[in-house]
């Protein structure tokens, strides 16, 4: 059974300065109370001590768990009519029904004047499957490693609903086989009657809110579109530092779309072995 759902336990982790919740702005709200109607509010379960290992180099992160307020109330809710009718067998359900977002803490990035920051959309494929149609993997590796080096440390913040530029893994799976036709990336998208890009970050944003505050962060990113949504949020100390690594042959023609699309990449840059 998910703990977060049990309102005995969930009182014994607010009460021990584990589970708070933040508004837009990350200013924090009262836990025990329902949010403003209509308010964006996120539920932040941390800090929790995670050790990693990638490339054989281990090193502890703090993690944190976030979700919106009205998301888990949608769970909750249909909690209680599972336990009412006795489905535990459906609790399953649950896991389709929120997006369960995580920011990592890497080193002092709490403290330090100038933090790095990756705002990392979740992919299956290249995240976990290592696939090297994209370059999402390696970026994600790689940020990890250079917050980890950095004085300053850093911020992973990983969203979980974000899966193929925000259509999700199935219509993912239909775009790669448009792509295996000839389209491009965003040709496959339109095809599909979808947005080229259809991410929300409006929960990134509040957490940078809370997190990071006025400080201004260095932002790993070759996508202006992703500084300029932080910035429509009220984050406008961003500082853009390219983030290109991962390339390959499998991913050289994808890659180019999104140069052409906007993305901060160089001819050199996909010319790379």
């Amino acid at each position: 059974m998910f703990t977060y759902l049990n309102p005995a336990v969930r009182a014994r982790l607010a009460e021990a300065g584990k589970l708070f919740r933040i508004d837009r702005h990350g200013h924090r709200l009262p836990i025990d109370q329902p949010p403003p109607e209509g308010e964006l509010a996120i539920n932040v379960l941390g800090p929790i001590p995670l050790p990693v290992s990638l490339d054989d180099q281990q090193f502890t992160v703090q993690w944190y768990a976030t979700v919106r307020s009205t998301e888990l109330a949608k769970v909750e809710g249909l909690a209680r009519d599972l336990r009412e009718q006795g489905g535990q067998q459906f609790f399953a359900m649950l896991a389709s029904s929120m997006a369960v977002n995580s920011v990592l803490v890497v080193g002092d990035a709490l403290n330090a004047p100038e933090p790095l920051v990756r705002v990392h959309s979740s992919c299956m494929t290249g995240d976990v499957f290592g696939s090297q149609r994209c370059e999402c993997g390696p970026q994600f590796v790689s940020a990890m490693h250079r917050m980890h080096a950095s004085p300053s440390g850093g911020l992973m913040v990983y969203m979980s609903g974000h899966e193929g530029r925000g259509i999700g893994l199935w219509a993912k799976a239909a775009t790669y086989l448009l792509q295996d036709a000839g389209e491009n990336t965003y040709e496959a998208n339109r095809s599909l009657g979808l947005p080229d890009d259809s991410r929300d970050f409006s929960d990134a944003a509040a957490l940078l809110h809370h997190f990071v505050g006025d400080r201004p962060f260095r932002l790993l990113t070759n996508n202006p579109k992703k500084i300029a949504d932080l910035n429509h949020f009220g984050l406008t100390r961003v500082i853009a530092e390219r983030h290109v690594t991962g390339i390959s042959d499998f991913n050289r023609r994808y890659l180019a779309a999104k140069r052409d699309w906007g993305h901060r990449l160089q001819d050199v840059d996909l010319s790379a072995k």
